[in-house]
């Protein structure tokens, strides 16, 4: 694939993938975390590193990740974009680093985002389980805030077996922060 392939290929993935997160948010009632969602992948190091890594299968990061080790454009990402659960990570008074509760507004931004990402990579293959299956697969590798995990992981199996209700999804997940004493 050539570098204008890549480039437009990656400029189709990112403004498809925001525009169904967009879409997605605003079922939550998530209206400005619709609009600017991911506007960090417009940043250079993000978008050039998107470009150079663009597969149209799988996220430029990993690419990056083989190349490099790791992904300058990621830790970039992660920084600035406050549904990532490695956003919600913090040093305790032992030094341990160690996940810290998401706010609800960010979970259900996130829900939204790995439900677009599957619907953009996955494309006619998708299905409404097509998101628990890639959190499953990656189970080991998520660091999540106990509370955080519980609502996460409730609300994929309940898209698995019923779609996106967001009414049902957006209870599910106050019930579980509240059943947890967790008033975020």
């Amino acid at each position: 694939m050539n570098y204008l392939q890549r480039f437009i290929g990656h400029c189709r993935t990112v403004n498809r993938h925001r525009r169904l997160v967009r879409k997605l948010c605003f079922r939550f009632g998530l209206y400005r975390q619709g609009i600017t969602h991911d506007l960090s992948k417009y940043s250079p190091v993000e978008f050039w590193n998107g470009v150079k890594f663009y597969t149209g299968t799988k996220s430029p990061h990993v690419g990056e990740r083989s190349t490099y080790g790791y992904s300058k454009a990621w830790l970039h990402h992660k920084g600035r974009n406050k549904h990532h659960a490695e956003y919600w990570q913090d040093i305790t008074s032992n030094g341990i680093t160690e996940p810290v509760q998401m706010p609800q507004e960010y979970l259900l931004e996130m829900i939204c985002d790995r439900v677009a990402a599957s619907m953009t990579y996955c494309k006619e293959k998708y299905t409404d389980s097509s998101a628990l299956e890639y959190y499953n697969s990656r189970k080991q590798e998520n660091n999540f805030h106990p509370t955080t995990r519980a609502a996460l992981e409730a609300v994929l199996n309940m898209i698995a077996e019923k779609g996106i209700d967001a009414k049902a999804i957006k209870q599910v997940i106050a019930d579980i922060y509240y059943s947890q004493g967790q008033l975020i």
